[in-house]
């Protein structure tokens, strides 16, 4: 149990939010239909991109930070700089870490983008 769950005890966070999407997807949802079914799949989609936020956002924080120190940075910001600077041009370590950083975000956005590791991607 994280911290946060120890101090605001039960329900979480997770389970608030996993219940307001179950409420939604198939409570609510099957009822509706055009715009109003389509409105509230988008907020069934923004509810479980924050429930990855939750589930993955803290390890991703971590591997982001080390990816950083291990290009030698420790922001973003100063990453920005050097490759605006033209110094980390051509270089196969700062590629490999954006595209880990990108397939974290597409796990949070929307994990269907990432390629399927079964086709060999």
């Amino acid at each position: 149990m994280s911290a946060a769950s120890e101090l605001h005890g039960r329900p979480t966070a997770e389970e608030l939010v996993d219940a307001v999407i179950g409420y939604l997807k198939h409570d609510l949802m099957p009822g509706l239909e055009g715009g109003e079914r389509h409105q509230v799949r988008i907020a069934v989609h923004a509810l479980e991109m924050v429930a990855r936020e939750l589930e993955l956002g803290p390890a991703q924080a971590g591997e982001h930070r080390s990816r950083l120190a291990a290009l030698g940075f420790d922001s973003d910001a100063e990453l920005a700089a050097a490759i605006r600077s033209g110094a980390m041009a051509d270089s196969p370590e700062l590629r490999r870490a954006l595209t880990e950083d990108t397939a974290d975000r597409l796990r949070v956005a929307n994990p269907r983008w990432l390629p399927d590791p079964a086709d060999g991607a």
